[in-house]
């Protein structure tokens, strides 16, 4: 019988889906990545920065390029406060008689694109050309899971998308095209990470400082402060690397012992549903608590390469944390699948999905028996969580695997083999054969981790592995080199992850490739409140009021629900093919805005659930002329300084020459003056 606990189902689509309500997340109305429409530039060529307070700038607007954006096609965009003093881009003030703040971080954050030929990408009309004329694959035909139609059982699923391969769709525009051509286009492997470090030679055109430490902190990381460079630089980039990849030797930070203010975190399935009440009652939501525990680790964790690989994960075996039944399931997928099996083994890390109550309740595998078989499972094991929709299988493959894998199911919160509705019979699924004879639960489910350890091993699997995690480390457009290189590591050791990414680490084509990602929109506000060094401790100006949940409790909830208007928010998306990891997924003005007001929130210490280093503070000894101070600020918050024309820009924001003395505020734009610099592609770009 069906978990009695759990919520009834939303009625389904007609591939099993739960019907988007009212109340979906911004940015998800659409179940493909698809569908929205570009900016309009204003005439002097910037995007209209949308008032969010009044309606969507796409609204009416002719369906154009898809571009991804947190409004989704028409919506009204959610609401939000000003600046507190603080000018949203929105309000084109002219300061001091400079230069306007919203053109000006405009014209910064829109060079934050990796293009060939150095050109910008995200916020000019030329951008807008890139893409007029493009067509980006989208999903074709219809999906059967009931068992009562007819199916086109030679076809390859790839004729037939129910999915498109998300990158490689995206990344086949003109757009994409660009971007590859400023690649890395091949390399080699060394002995090790720093010895590849030290080999290799960047020749990609980039604003970021070509330093090694500084690029792998930008990439296993989810962002640099100075204390992880320090740290890197004294350890030398070998044993840091170790060290990240046994995250049980390092100790959690402060703010991982404040997780215990998150009070569902650790209890298991069943005490889920015997306190839900309890938990109703003090406003706890185990799944909101889930995504506000990761945003903390992303944060604040010093195991920030595991994060990597959480993140890297719950994108690729994807679960969404808000699917009917993950209030109490999704915490147990979270601890006892992902986060258990993220650096060791990922046939293991499938086989455990494939037994968990969260992957079999989200894909209607509790619904199915061999008398009317539901194919969701296992036609996304084969497509999003091993082989690919090109990895060789064909709709006869799909069946005959929904078949073998009937009888599994949740009971009373609980994995469960349920013999009588078990399919016996021979199957033969993309090589692999078995006589499913017996309805033994113990021999059945023996026959079903075989065949999930055979697609966690396939050479498909390899591929797309190999291809996903070297587009997630290296470029959206990787070296198949680099990719073929991966692919052998990954069967050689049997799909351990581990000695995949030593490889990775240990190729010139992933210490060539600075500059050659673009921040999410997740990844931008973690990499801020990284960058700001903001504390996990309430300010003593914060009043709480409502005690029933702590400062750090509410002010992780205030950083989710931000990344819910941004568009990207752990375990956010509702279908199971996960975020889109390519620039070209989330070029939106409007999330850009958006981030950056944050930023100037952040910068000014709005949000009292946090301490915040007050920004004339940042710099230490702050110098006492503009341009010195605008380095110095630069070198402190991106690690680097700005070109000549993004410090001439800044500079325009404060109304001020290089030469003019400041103090330590200086002389009141030190937050607006930080604010562009988190604008700039130093910032955006990882």
């Amino acid at each position: 019988m069906a978990d009695q606990n759990v919520p009834p189902r939303r009625p389904r689509d007609d591939r099993g889906w739960a019907a988007t309500p009212h109340t979906t997340p911004v940015g998800y109305g659409d179940p493909t990545p698809y569908g929205y429409d570009a900016p309009l530039p204003d005439p002097g060529g910037y995007p209209i920065a949308a008032d969010p307070r009044t309606s969507s700038p796409y609204a009416g607007h002719p369906r154009g390029p898809r571009w991804v954006g947190p409004e989704g096609l028409g919506r009204t965009a959610p609401a939000r406060t000003g600046g507190r003093g603080l000018p949203d881009l929105d309000d084109d003030d002219e300061p001091r008689g400079g230069v306007g703040r919203r053109r000006a971080i405009a014209v910064l954050g829109g060079t934050a694109a990796v293009v060939a030929g150095g050109a910008a990408l995200a916020m000019s009309p030329q951008v807008r050309g890139l893409f007029e004329d493009d067509v980006v694959g989208d999903a074709t035909g219809t999906t059967v899971t009931d068992g009562t139609a007819a199916r086109p059982s030679g076809q390859q699923p790839s004729t037939v998308r129910t999915y498109t391969e998300q990158n490689e769709s995206y990344m086949g525009s003109r757009a994409g095209a660009a971007l590859k051509k400023n690649a890395p286009a091949g390399g080699r492997t060394f002995p090790g990470p720093a010895a590849a470090a030290a080999a290799t030679r960047v020749t990609v055109k980039t604003v970021l400082a070509k330093d090694p430490v500084l690029h792998l902190a930008r990439r296993a990381t989810f962002g640099p402060t100075p204390a992880l460079v320090a740290e890197i630089r004294r350890m030398g980039i070998d044993p840091w690397i170790r060290q990240q990849l046994e995250p049980d030797t390092i100790a959690p930070s402060p703010a991982e012992l404040k997780l215990a203010d998150l009070p569902t975190l650790k209890l298991s399935v069943q005490q889920l549903r015997d306190q839900r009440d309890q938990l109703n009652e003090r406003g706890a939501q185990p799944e909101r608590e889930l995504v506000d525990a990761t945003v903390a680790r992303q944060i604040w964790s010093k195991r920030q390469l595991f994060e990597v690989m959480v993140d890297f994960w719950n994108d690729f075996l994807h679960v969404a944390a808000e699917f009917d039944g993950g209030e109490v399931y999704r915490t147990s997928f979270d601890r006892d699948v992902v986060r258990a099996h993220a650096l060791g083994s990922y046939p293991e890390m499938l086989i455990a999905a494939n037994k968990h109550p969260a992957l079999l309740l989200y894909l209607n595998q509790n619904d199915s028996r061999a008398d009317a078989v539901n194919e969701n499972l296992a036609r996304e094991n084969l497509e999003l969580y091993s082989v690919g929709v090109d990895g060789g299988y064909t709709e006869k493959d799909v069946r005959q695997a929904a078949l073998l894998q009937t009888g599994r199911g949740v009971e009373d919160g609980k994995y469960v083999f349920r013999a009588d509705r078990h399919y016996v019979g021979k199957v033969k699924i993309l090589g692999f054969s078995h006589a499913n004879n017996s309805k033994d639960p113990e021999k059945a489910d023996a026959a079903i981790d075989s065949y999930i350890t055979y697609i966690a091993l396939h050479p498909s699997t390899a591929r797309y592995v190999a291809q996903s995690l070297a587009t997630r480390f290296v470029s959206d457009t990787p070296p198949k080199s680099l990719v073929d290189r991966l692919a052998k590591t990954y069967t050689v050791n049997k799909g351990r992850i581990k000695p995949l990414l030593m490889a990775l680490f240990s190729s010139s084509e992933f210490w060539a490739a600075v500059g050659q990602k673009v921040r999410r929109p997740m990844e931008y506000l973690v990499g801020t409140y990284r960058a700001l060094g903001v504390s996990p401790e309430a300010s003593p100006k914060h009043d709480n009021g409502d005690n029933r949940r702590t400062p750090f409790a509410r002010g992780l909830r205030q950083i989710s629900d931000k990344l819910r208007e941004l568009g990207q928010f752990p375990m956010g998306q509702p279908t199971p093919d996960g975020y889109p990891d390519v620039y070209v997924a989330w070029t939106s003005a409007g999330a850009m805005v958006n981030g950056w007001n944050e930023a100037g929130e952040l910068v000014a210490g709005y949000r009292t659930q946090f301490t915040y280093v007050k920004p004339e503070r940042l710099v230490v000894k702050p110098p006492a002329t503009a341009g010195a101070y605008v380095d110095a600020l630069a070198t402190r918050l991106v690690h680097q300084k700005l070109t000549a024309r993004e410090k001439s820009l800044i500079l325009g924001i404060a109304g001020v020459a290089a030469s003019a003395k400041v103090d330590a505020t200086f002389d009141g734009a030190v937050t607006a003056v930080a604010r562009a610099i988190l604008a700039s592609p130093q910032h955006h770009l990882r």
